[in-house]
């Protein structure tokens, strides 16, 4: 996948952070480190629910989120380059059983902040329109937004993505303390 993704869409690609948490799930499972792994999951599993939703809908001709999967179904991209985008459905999944029994670091989601808001900004300084990762200009990949200045932009995907993170880390840290306490 590697090569292929950075031969025919660049090293900016490496910058979402679901192909991010594939490659740290790799990580994370060679090494057994139960930080890896934690936050690979809590940065990827509302995201990669929601791809999985919108390409599953979209094969029913429904997609409630089209720009997440629009890629999918574009004959212009070769299906080659489409198919090994069909990680993203086991993706989470894989993340969550490799946590489970690898255990839940609660605090990998703080250092997830730091990371993760390190990709966002390198991601803005690299973005140019066409090749906005992980929307830092705006919520069509491609489009910058017209309504925001670009940094309140993305200070807002910041936020966004602080939400959503802190949601997820709750939510795991949850179901897999019933874990801890049987393991």
């Amino acid at each position: 996948m590697v090569p292929s993704y950075l031969f025919y869409y660049g090293p900016h690609s490496f910058l979402w952070f679901s192909n991010l948490a594939l490659l740290t799930g790799l990580l994370a499972a060679w090494l057994e480190n139960r930080w890896l792994a934690s936050m690979a999951l809590v940065a990827t599993l509302l995201p990669e629910l929601g791809w999985i939703v919108s390409f599953v809908g979209g094969l029913a001709g429904v997609a409630p989120l089209r720009e997440l999967v629009s890629y999918m179904f574009d004959p212009g991209i070769p299906l080659f380059m489409r198919a090994l985008s069909l990680y993203h459905l086991p993706l989470p999944f894989v993340l969550f059983w490799m946590t489970w029994r690898l255990g839940y670091e609660p605090r990998a989601w703080r250092l997830l902040l730091l990371v993760g808001y390190g990709v966002l900004l390198l991601s803005f300084l690299l973005a140019a329109p066409g090749r906005s990762v992980n929307w830092v200009l705006g919520p069509v990949a491609g489009e910058p937004q017209p309504w925001l200045p670009p940094l309140a932009w993305l200070g807002l995907v910041m936020a966004g993505f602080t939400l959503v993170w802190w949601l997820t880390h709750r939510f795991v840290a949850r179901v897999t303390a019933t874990n801890r306490r049987f393991a």
